[in-house]
């Protein structure tokens, strides 16, 4: 095996913290003497040890001499673990290869200096690309404050999320539907509007195989808290599990109401949720990132309101038809098609039935 394999089995360990290390990043390490992989781990939750110390716990006095291999640059500060440069120091290590330089200003190119100022040279660049996708709610975050926001939506191949009656279930298949689990498991929060509760009554939880999955917190957006109280995705609210969003002119008497349920109101705007306020505040509360599943107008009001990252869609073969079925973003939409949302770095996956297309919004500084 070469260098971009051993860094390839560091990000495939990395990925075994999705849905359990955040708000830390997802981070894999493999240590590597004589071309044999000596040592491994990944970092599974806050508190926990970090991937380098467990892969060199792993590999022990082999660690000599060897390489080590993570996706992300080792920290060098104390947090609630020490930092990963004083074990690599201690290992005896010869090199480090990082995929990425860490952004958090606590780190910031500061754990390579720290080993190259003690003889451990620091390689980047291997993998760089997937390493960057892996943690780009963490990366995101780490540099602005703000969680990553993508749009999760299901369409036919006419582009409606249901028919005129409000039909939706189901557009895609079961393959479908369970990666969609496994997306909101790794997510921080999902985000929906009231549109979605009234019609659909989801619960917006992860339901892996063998009861598996952590549940996100589950983010309404509802103005006038028009939600029932009777609503699934108030069940098993306590700690905050579920924010329902209002504004300021909605009932405090309903407010009550749900906050004896277990779930958490929030007041913002007046008559209406502004979407920035709500991430902002989101991510002051330690969530990375946000899955928004909604019907149209949310997803088009999140769009405008220019939060979103990414979008992933499940494009169904399947032809509704009808003017008045849904299409999956509302709003007044553009006016010229110059003005069109244009998605970058687009990627298209078969899965079950369907094409899966991922792409993403922006410069590319995400």
């Amino acid at each position: 095996m070469g260098d971009e394999q051993y860094m390839e089995q560091a990000l495939e360990l990395a990925r075994r913290g999705a849905g359990t290390a955040s708000p830390n990043p997802m981070v894999g390490a493999v240590v590597v003497r004589d071309d044999v992989v000596v040592g491994e781990g990944f970092h599974a939750r806050p508190g926990d040890p970090h991937a380098e110390v467990l892969a060199l716990r792993d590999a022990g006095t082999k660690a000599a001499g060897a390489d080590l291999y993570v996706n992300l640059e080792p920290c060098c500060h104390h947090g609630r673990t020490p930092p990963c440069t004083e074990a690599i120091r201690a290992s005896g290590v010869a090199r480090v290869f990082a995929a990425i330089e860490d952004p958090n200003p606590l780190v910031a190119g500061k754990g390579g200096a720290v080993l190259g100022d003690q003889g451990i040279p620091v390689s980047y660049g291997l993998a760089a690309g997937a390493a960057l996708r892996l943690n780009e709610a963490y990366l995101k975050h780490s540099r602005t404050g703000l969680p990553f926001v993508f749009i999760k939506s299901a369409v036919t191949l006419d582009g409606k999320i249901a028919t005129r009656t409000g039909d939706s279930r189901w557009i895609t298949g079961e393959s479908e539907r369970a990666l969609v689990h496994e997306m909101r498991n790794a997510a921080d929060a999902i985000l929906t509007g009231i549109g979605t509760i009234l019609a659909d009554d989801p619960r917006l939880t992860a339901r892996l195989p063998g009861g598996r999955g952590r549940d996100p917190r589950r983010v309404v957006v509802d103005p006038m808290l028009k939600i029932p109280t009777a609503a699934r995705v108030l069940i098993g609210a306590g700690a905050g599990d579920t924010i329902v969003v209002a504004s300021s002119l909605a009932s405090r008497k309903k407010a009550d109401e749900l906050e004896a349920l277990g779930a958490r109101v929030l007041f913002m705007g007046r008559g209406r949720v502004e979407l920035p306020e709500l991430m902002t505040l989101l991510g002051e509360e330690g969530i990375t990132s946000v899955m928004i599943e909604a019907g149209a107008e949310v997803c088009a009001s999140a769009l405008d309101a220019g939060i979103v990252d990414k979008v992933v869609y499940f494009v169904a073969p399947k032809i509704v038809g009808g003017r008045d079925a849904p299409g999956a973003v509302g709003g007044d939409g553009a006016v010229l098609l110059k003005d069109a949302t244009v998605l970058r770095d687009v990627t298209y996956t078969q899965v079950g039935d369907s094409m899966m297309v991922i792409g993403y919004i922006g410069n590319g500084d995400v």
